[in-house]
């Protein structure tokens, strides 16, 4: 199929989806009629869409954490814990790292390896492995709703098993679980798997059964300035809008500066809403921030602080939901009672800011206008560059190095985009590559980071980005140079 932002036809689906569901044994255990039955008879308790609609609706925001492991029964038993001790709102499964790059051969190995060792020697759960009936066992063990989370170019068979299986949300897009996570991996071909992924999401929706799409906020995690992520999240959502999907969650990652950061995800919602209405989609949008996904202290009393700051730019920014970070984040995977205690931490914090909103200032509206007009920049030219067609575009975009998302592994992402902080810890373009600001926007960045400089007495430089990089992890936002 030749990549185009077009919904696609029974005829175009289907004729895949055998091709896909062959890609490993528990492919043939997916029935889409038992699939359409059994989800129609999800609980409202356990169905995502409905969770999330009513917390924007009340001004909730619900805390999600990350888990997964390899074997059933103690993947179980660690959601369970989250759920009952953590006091978890919405409950993840995160998928270990060979199922995301579709290497189910390996998994096997993982789990047999696991039972021999009695631990999961894998860092996720092995969703395609343990297929329909295992992701059932899971999902009818839990309480709450149940979302993927992982990080795969091509997730189409674990899609079709999670969805089959009860799981009412899942995470990931052409760009945000591509450019992030793979060197080689076209995006081209990560466009069309996705669209196939949210294409499934379209035919349940055709069928009455609601589902949610969460493209990936945070991308690589480091230093990624607002309008970039926020592209990426629009660019994704009108995707999968075009496919059929109806409820859709975009997400931010934390970058420190509490104005900044409430500015990116009021900025997100409103333009995302604006270019799906503008395009005659009816989506019904939610908003996810995720904690600090940098480098973390390895003190766990400072690692609180980093996680209830957090907490707190959420509650503040009236995000929908946060992703939960845990005291362990610097040490490795973290054991269940750490991942309990992050949800605690946030929650305890969500419930003391119930209600409370970052008031509007100068200050906050400038950086919502700077955000929305760089994003705005980017988005014309995928258009522009797409002759319309915002797939095709997107492509373009990347290859011309539109779109440049700092520190990313592929190799179809330019790489010539470098963020730093200003001095007030607001992430800033530094080189803009060939994105296509303004020269106002040019300006506007380079003079934040000469604030900066002055401030510190040292010029504007990439040392500024090293700096910040590190710099969390030492206890401080901005990377001061060391006197």
């Amino acid at each position: 199929m030749d990549l185009k932002n077009k919904k696609w036809t029974n005829d175009e689906f289907f004729n895949t989806r055998e091709q896909v569901l062959r890609q490993w044994p528990t492919g043939k255990d997916v029935d889409l009629d038992k699939a359409i039955d059994y989800l129609k008879k999800v609980p409202e308790h356990k169905s995502f869409p409905l969770k999330l609609k009513k917390a924007k609706e009340a001004g909730i925001t619900l805390a999600q954490p990350r888990a997964g492991v390899a074997l059933i029964d103690e993947h179980i038993e660690l959601l369970t814990f989250l759920q009952d001790v953590g006091g978890a709102d919405l409950l993840p499964s995160t998928i270990d790292s060979y199922t995301r790059q579709n290497r189910y051969d390996e998994c096997e190995v993982g789990i047999k390896e696991s039972i021999s060792a009695g631990r999961s020697l894998l860092n996720g759960f092995p969703g395609v492995n343990h297929g329909v009936a295992g992701c059932k066992r899971v999902f009818e063990a839990v309480e709450l709703p149940l979302q993927a989370r992982h990080g795969t170019p091509d997730a189409r068979l674990l899609s079709e098993i999670i969805h089959a299986s009860g799981w009412t949300s899942n995470e990931g897009g052409g760009i945000s679980y591509n450019i992030p996570y793979a060197k080689s991996v076209s995006i081209e071909k990560t466009l069309l798997d996705w669209q196939y992924c949210d294409r499934l999401v379209g035919f349940y929706e055709e069928q009455g059964i609601s589902i949610n799409r969460e493209p990936f906020g945070p991308l690589t995690g480091t230093l990624v300035p607002p309008s970039t992520s926020n592209a990426v999240a629009i660019i994704e959502s009108l995707l999968a809008a075009e496919q059929g999907v109806k409820n859709i969650t975009v997400g931010y990652g934390q970058c420190g500066n509490i104005i900044q950061d409430v500015a990116a995800i009021r900025a997100l919602e409103e333009q995302c809403n604006e270019y799906l209405k503008s395009r005659g989609y009816n989506v019904f949008l939610t908003t996810v921030f995720h904690q600090w996904m940098g480098g973390f202290p390895q003190d766990e009393a400072k690692a609180f602080g980093v996680i209830s700051t957090g907490a707190a730019t959420a509650a503040l920014a009236g995000a929908t939901k946060v992703i939960v970070k845990t005291p362990h984040e610097a040490i490795g995977i973290p054991t269940k009672e750490a991942n309990a205690q992050g949800i605690k931490a946030t929650k305890m914090t969500l419930n003391l800011l119930q209600g409370q909103r970052l008031p509007m200032s100068k200050e906050l509206e400038t950086e919502i206008a700077v955000i929305k007009a760089e994003t705005k920049c980017m988005l014309d030219k995928v258009y522009e560059l797409g002759n319309g067609d915002l797939a095709v575009g997107t492509v373009k975009a990347f290859a011309a190095g539109v779109i440049d998302i700092p520190f990313a592994p592929s190799k179809y992402n330019a790489g010539k985009m470098f963020p730093a902080r200003d001095n007030n810890g607001a992430v800033r373009y530094l080189a803009l590559g060939n994105i296509p600001f303004t020269k106002e926007l040019k300006d506007y960045n380079m003079r934040k980071l000469e604030e900066r400089a002055r401030f510190e007495g040292r010029s504007v430089s990439f040392q500024m980005s090293i700096d910040d990089i590190f710099a969390v992890g030492k206890g401080v936002l901005i990377g001061r140079p060391e006197k």
